[in-house]
This record gives structure tokens, sequence and C-alpha cells, in this order.
């Protein structure tokens, strides 16, 4: 098992600094210099520090240099892996100074490595929440409830079992639970196919997780695991604050302009404007604007009670001096609404954000004191998308926000038009061929710049060889969602490629032919067939996909231990579909990849979909040692083999892709060959007459 240990530093402070998702990644960068000249030095260190997404907008190549001699006087000097690692921390600090500090957005709490202390308050939140909506899980049962004065929580989270079943709370019937191993006793292959499980279903509801891996949960590292929780807990007590969840929210807004901008905020920015909306109709007379200092006092609450329920509340909160007095009492009212007591008046007082939003969005469920009627649902009904829209949308922005870009996606048609996040994405993608001197940084005030940022998008996507027929920037700043979405499966659908590419040009040697939608094919009817099985696809619109029974078969053929057939059904029935099609994404994910469809675009077919999963299979299978031989992909004992940087799945490509900000080759963009007749339903040659269509645009 010696795969699954991890990077280990022999100073015990210095490996506390790191994640192991970032101790591979910095391992993976030395080796590569010290295998390109035998040996690292300190001159070889600026060159690659200086393209480091961490370093690349802050330092000059000159000013790392600068910054290395300063504690290494000699330029020539030996430096091994531990002094490296320190050598990072110093810049890192530097670039932290530099900038006074970040502050970090709901969700896109990317987990800092220098300082990892833990809220008190905070975890005990976390396990009175854990305990009130698992006590009756049948697993969990016997563990709860927890005590938050102990480790026991992150005892418990070291199987997996529990994040696994969080998430299904949070976003229920994301993970099938069939997939989830839940014995007494876990072997560590099985403990970490449920932590993999679970990372890769938490970056599909949205999390932000290119910091955390595998082996840190094996760990349970107390602030990584908290702040995992903390999102997947966000998510749950957020997961209403839209408009297709809650369309009453349209009354906060006066005509359709307003509930467009309406769509484009996140959630916690909803819950604001939704919280000032009932304050100002009570007689609050200042603006909150965060959940910290501007409720400390206490006073928003009691006016926001007293207008949500005043039936329990009452000018008493509000005669009260003493600020812990007034908490008490709101929290007192509060709870008469059946909101959970989750925090304490000393969190209130004290400014807690976490605490508090999740004590506001309480109430929201609880009581929202929205009406509906004609005139605002007509809004709503303005914004609805279909079916398929709805879940491209979905799939493409849970995708980019997984890939660590700086800029967290919340509404993907609103969020894109200024052309800023495509062109982060781009800059993941194909390392170098964003030109940042010509792009503008939201807030963007002149339209124009908008329009230059969108316009370089799609010169980039030109040079891509992507299919781009008179299709201008201003499509994308209009909201042409059509041209939006077939721009980003193009994107999604060449770093595919490119990944797999790399891949085998790294571990086979097989340069030249680029890997083409027909290889991925004929790749998964070879990979069932040498299994022994007699399912095959036609295309990756072949009908009978909709059973689920190729992908199962091929899951099988790839790692035959993953799959518990007495689970799968044939598969002749939408019932039996779709039980297949949800056991196949919670199989796939636990395997390693990193997929984010849904089970409706197995049944029905979703060709991008369909080519997406392949793909991702095909990736984690070509990772593993064995993979395109005939062996077994297990080691003699029956312990699973380890990539050569010890993490599996897209995951970590995805990962390193965050710190890096380029994959690892920095290969130049290849040519994507379009003579495959199965390429996704006319995605590269319709565009014209897409873009033509006015029923799309804003």
């Amino acid at each position: 098992m010696s795969g699954f240990e991890g990077v280990i530093v022999s100073d015990t402070w210095l490996q506390s600094q790191f994640t192991q998702v970032e101790l591979r990644t910095l391992k993976s960068r030395y080796l590569s210099i010290r295998n390109q000249s035998g040996r690292v030095i300190v001159g070889d260190l600026p060159p690659v520090f200086a393209k480091l997404k961490a370093f690349t907008e802050m330092f000059t190549e000159d000013e790392v240099k600068g910054i290395l001699l300063e504690s290494n006087k000699d330029s020539g000097e030996e430096i091994d892996f531990e002094s490296y690692l320190r050598a990072y921390l110093n810049l890192q600090a530097r670039a932290t100074a530099k900038s006074g500090g970040s502050k970090s957005s709901f969700l896109k709490a990317t987990t800092t490595t220098v300082h990892h202390a833990i809220n008190e308050s905070e975890k005990s939140s976390y396990v009175a929440h854990i305990n009130s909506y698992l006590a009756e899980d049948s697993f969990l049962k016997k563990f709860l409830p927890l005590d938050p004065s102990t480790n026991s929580l992150f005892d418990l989270a070291k199987g997996g079992v529990l994040l696994c079943k969080l998430i299904n709370v949070a976003v229920p019937g994301t993970i099938d639970e069939r997939a989830i191993n839940t014995k007494t006793s876990l072997n560590p292959w099985e403990r970490n196919e449920n932590h993999t499980l679970c990372l890769n279903s938490a970056k599909a509801i949205g999390c932000t997780v290119v910091n955390i891996g595998t082996q840190d949960l094996v760990e349970a590292r107390p602030y990584l695991v908290l702040g995992l929780i903390s999102q997947i807990i966000k998510i749950q007590l957020l997961a209403d604050l839209n408009l297709k969840k809650t369309p009453q929210l349209v009354e906060l807004v006066d005509d359709s302009k307003d509930v467009e901008e309406l769509l484009g905020l996140p959630p916690e920015k909803v819950l604001l404007k939704w919280m000032n909306f009932h304050l100002k109709k009570a007689g609050y007379e200042k603006q909150v604007t965060n959940f910290s200092s501007d409720v400390k006092d206490g006073e928003a609450y009691a006016y926001l009670l007293n207008a949500l329920a005043p039936e329990h509340s009452g000018p008493a909160a509000l005669d009260k001096k003493d600020p812990t007095e007034r908490a008490n009492l709101i929290l007192e009212q509060a709870e008469k609404l059946d909101c959970k007591r989750y925090l304490t008046p000393k969190d209130i007082v004290e400014g807690s954000p976490n605490l508090n939003l999740a004590f506001v969005a309480q109430i929201f469920h609880h009581r929202n004191g929205l009406t509906t009627d004609s005139k605002t649902m007509s809004f709503a009904e303005m914004m609805t998308d279909d079916a398929e829209t709805s879940r491209e949308e979905r799939c493409f922005r849970l995708w980019i926000n997984s890939l660590g870009t700086a800029t967290y996606v919340n509404n993907l048609f609103e969020d894109v038009r200024n052309g800023w996040v495509l062109l982060e994405v781009l800059d993941k993608i194909s390392s170098g061929a964003v030109n940042w001197k010509k792009a503008t940084k939201p807030p963007i005030k002149m339209p124009f710049r908008k329009v230059e940022n969108c316009n370089q998008v799609i010169e980039i996507g030109k040079e891509l060889n992507f299919s781009l027929v008179n299709v201008a920037g201003n499509d994308i700043v209009q909201g042409n969602k059509k041209l939006i979405l077939a721009y980003l499966w193009q994107l999604m659908r060449f770093s595919m490629l490119q990944l797999l590419k790399n891949l085998r040009l790294h571990s086979q040697g097989k340069a030249g032919k680029e890997i083409t939608d027909a290889d991925i094919l004929n790749w998964a009817n070879k990979k069932v067939k040498k299994a022994g099985r007699t399912s095959q696809m036609d295309s990756f619109k072949d009908r009978n996909l909709s059973s689920g029974v190729f992908f199962l078969e091929l899951l099988s053929a790839v790692e035959p231990r993953v799959v518990n057939w007495s689970l799968a059904t044939k598969g002749e029935t939408e019932e039996d579909k779709k039980l297949n099609a949800t056991y196949i994404i919670s199989v796939a994910r636990k395997l390693g990849c990193s997929i984010f469809l849904l089970p409706e675009d197995i049944i029905e077919v979703n060709q991008k979909m369909m080519l997406t999963l392949t793909a991702s299979i095909m990736y984690w299978s070509l990772q593993q040692p064995e993979g395109e031989s005939e062996s077994s992909l297990n080691s003699p004992d029956g312990s699973p083999t380890a990539s050569a940087d010890g993490e599996t799945g897209l995951a970590s490509t995805v990962s390193k892709l965050s710190m890096d900000g380029a994959a690892s080759n920095n290969a130049t963009s290849p040519q994507i060959e379009n003579e495959n007749p199965s390429k996704v339903e006319n995605e590269q040659s319709s565009l014209e007459n897409e873009r033509n269509d006015p029923s799309d645009g804003k």
C-alpha cells in the first residue's frame, strides 16, 4: 500500500505546511529539474517558481532570483527537496505580504497552507449539524452523536463514509450509496475508494477541492476536513437561494433587467439581498453588506425576526442594551421558528461570518416572507431553460470550478459574458495562449472591454482549431446560450484530448497522431471485448447505451473489483436504467474519474456526456502502470498500484493545473482531427446557424 503513503518530509512542521496534493505537485516539479541536470541548484529555481500560478502575477523571474539569493548567496549551491519547500514557503510569505493578504469568497475558500487554526465554534456547529441530519442513518447512527469537545469527528471522517453521507444530505442523490464501502473495518483500498468518491462527488456539487487529496482525508487533517464540511453544509443551506428553487425571489427585484442581475448573484449575495429587502420594509435604516461586522450588534436580526415572525418576537430584543443578552434573546426567538441553535450568542457578537451566514440561511428556509403573484412569476418563467440546456450549464459550470480558476462561477451564462472566466480557463488548458496585457479584469465598467476579452476568447479558440464560423466576441457578451455551450463543449473536449495525448506521449512514447473521438470509442470497445464481455457501442449516441450495461462492463474491464454485479440490472425498464445510471456515475467517481454528468445524461444518451464519461475512464486506465497491457491493475497482494505521483484520476491532473496554471508538459496545442463521423451532433459545424437564431440572444 506504499502508493498511498504520500510524500513524506522528515521535518514534521514543514510537512504540516502543505497538503498532499501540493507536496506531490511540488515534488514532481523538483524531480523534473533534477532529471534534466542530475541535481538541483539554487539557480534552477527562479524560472520554475516564476511560472507557478501562485507567483506568476506577483514576481518577475529576476525578483524571484533576488529573494532566493537573500537566503542562499551561491546560485550554484545544491538544494535538497526540503530546502526547496522552504524556499517556496518563503516566496509564498513574500507574495502574501506584497498583496496585503486576500479574502476568499463563498465556496472559493482555497485552503491556506500556512495558518491552520481550527475554529472551535465552527467545529461545534458542524458537529451539531451532523448529529441532527445523520442521526437516523443506518450505518452512522452507531457512531452518533459526536462529541464536539473531542476528535471523534476527525476519527469518523477517516473512513470516508461520513463525508459521502453528508454530501448526499446536501444534494440528495449525488452518490449512489450502494457504491460506498460501509464495512466496519475497511482495508486501505476500500478507504481510499471512499475518499476518492467523496472528493469527486464534492466537486460535482460545486465544492472547491483542488488543495485536498485522498491522503489528506485518510490522515483527517482537521483544517482540511472542516473546510470541506463547511463547503458541503453551505451548499445545503443555500441550495434554495435561486430562482429555479424559489421563484418567489423575484419579489426582490422590480423588472426583467434586475432579474438577470439576480440570476448572476452568488447565493450568499442573494441571501443578503433578501435580508435587506425585509429590513428596509421593517424600517431598519442601515444596509447589511456582510455576515460579520454588520450583524454583530444583533439589531439587524431583531428587526428581521420582528418583520418575519412578529408572533414570536417584538421590541424586547431591541430594548436590550448588552449585545450578548440581545443575541441570546434573538436565538430564543429563532428557535420558536424551528431554527436549530448551531451558533452561540458569542458567535453573533464576535461576528463569525460562516455561522452567521448559516443562521440567516436557516431563517430563510423556515420563513422567507415572500409572496407570489402573476406579475413577479412572469419574470421567473422568462428565465427557464429546457432540461438539456440546464444540465449542460451545470456540467460546464462545475467543470470550470473544478479547475481551480481564481473566479468562482455561480451562473454560467451570466458569469462568462465579460470573457474573463473563459480566459482563465483557456490559460489553464493551454498555457501561454492568453495575452493578459490585452485583457481587462472585472469589474468592467466599459462595455467594449468585455467585447475585447471575448474577442480574444474567440481568437484563441480558432488557434485551437475550434469551429467558430462567423462567431464573434459580442455573441458571448450578448449571452447567446447555444454559442456559449458550443464553445465550452469544444473547450472541454479539447482539454480531455490534450490530457490523453500528454499521458500517451509521457507514458508510452507514442508521438505523432492526435487522440480523436474515434480512438476513445475504439479503446472502450477493445477493453470490453478483451474482458470477455459482449457489449459494444456503435457511437456515442448509440441508444443501447441507455441501459448502462456497456459502461458497467467497461468499468469492470479496467478494474474488475470495482463493480458489484449483484447490484447491476439488465437495464430493460426505466427504473432499472435509472438504477444502473446512478451506480455507474458513483463507481466511476469511486475509481477516480472526475465527471459532472447526471443519470439522465446516460438514460437519454447525451453523446457529449457519453464521450466525457468514456474519456475519463480511459484517462484513469492509462494512468495505471499496466494501463494498456493484459496484466492486472493490482499488485500481487491485491493492493492497488498508484500512478507515478501517487494520485489517481482526472482530479490529479486538475489539481496540478491549479498550481501550475498549465498542463505538466507545457505541450503546444494539438490540432484536433475532424474526420470522425461520430462527432458530437453538429457542434463543430452548425455554429453559424445558431449565431443567427434570435431566440437565444439577450
